[in-house]
């Protein structure tokens, strides 16, 4: 595991050092492209590159960061990437992976049945190509169907656009939420280094009350709680977690507006 840094942002040279003090028995390296609770970017390319030195593999979560920028594995020269349908304006209980051919077909199927294999004789059974051999079973087809046409809608969009866009509106709440004393935003303070997402540790305050205030007081949605990173909280002692609010394509300045405000009354009614 690599320690952040105290702005959570990546720590290179100790992931440097540790690979160093590993050596030849690192055989992958496994990480997010964009952290779910901070929103914050790691240097892919960078990691990827040291981690091919050491003759290991790369896998990448790109569930945060496939729909919100443009994401290019052969430039990055990762060996896999995983992301989540449901994150791409898509169905839930849908994602996709994305590896390297030849180390797709050197991998066995754990899962066997209908496609997954080419033939088979009672003693024996010849594995279909990739990626048939690991969809084993009747395919969920409705959500391959609404899964490829939510991601030709966003083919459609400029994601760099897309990013800049959801730092401006970042940029919007932080500059309107960052002077309150009761809260502290995750990650640097710069919304640029934070995508579309800013988490704020709540303190004392009731971060899920305020998130239901939200909703019930202006039809504003977020996510409260510890982000499935539970570790990260309460190796830092933060029991109650944090507020989360997300910024997408689709939300406007004024949407960011509404959010900083209707948040800026309920911490100083609660506080």
């Amino acid at each position: 595991m690599v320690e952040s840094n105290p702005d959570n942002t990546f720590n290179l040279e100790i992931f440097e050092q540790l690979c160093e003090e590993v050596g030849d028995r690192l055989k992958m390296v496994s990480l997010s492209q964009v952290g779910n609770l901070d929103g914050i970017s790691i240097p892919i390319k960078k990691i990827a590159k040291i981690t091919h030195q050491y003759d290991a593999l790369i896998a990448v979560d790109g569930a945060q960061s496939t729909p919100h920028m443009r994401v290019d594995v052969q430039d990055l020269d990762i060996d896999f990437i995983s992301f989540s349908i449901h994150k791409m304006c898509g169905p839930s209980g849908m994602g996709g992976l994305w590896g390297r051919y030849e180390l797709l077909d050197s991998l066995r199927s754990i899962q066997s049945g209908g496609q997954t294999v080419e033939t088979s004789h009672y003693d024996s059974i010849k594995w279909a190509a990739p990626p048939s051999k690991f969809e084993g079973g009747l395919g969920n087809f409705a959500g391959m169907i609404a899964s490829g046409k939510a991601i030709d809608y966003l083919s459609k969009l400029d994601m760099n656009t897309v990013h800049e866009h959801e730092i401006k509106l970042n940029k919007i709440i932080t500059n309107k939420i960052k002077h309150l004393d009761a809260i502290e935003i995750i990650g640097p303070e710069d919304a640029s280094h934070r995508g579309g997402i800013c988490s704020i540790l709540m303190g004392d305050l009731p971060s899920h009350d305020i998130a239901i205030l939200l909703d019930e007081a202006a039809g504003v949605m977020v996510r409260s709680g510890q982000h499935c990173v539970h570790s990260w909280f309460n190796a830092r002692g933060h029991v109650n977690g944090s507020l989360r609010a997300s910024a997408y394509f689709y939300n406007t300045e004024e949407d960011a507006n509404l959010f900083a405000d209707t948040f800026t009354e309920a911490v100083e009614a609660f506080g």
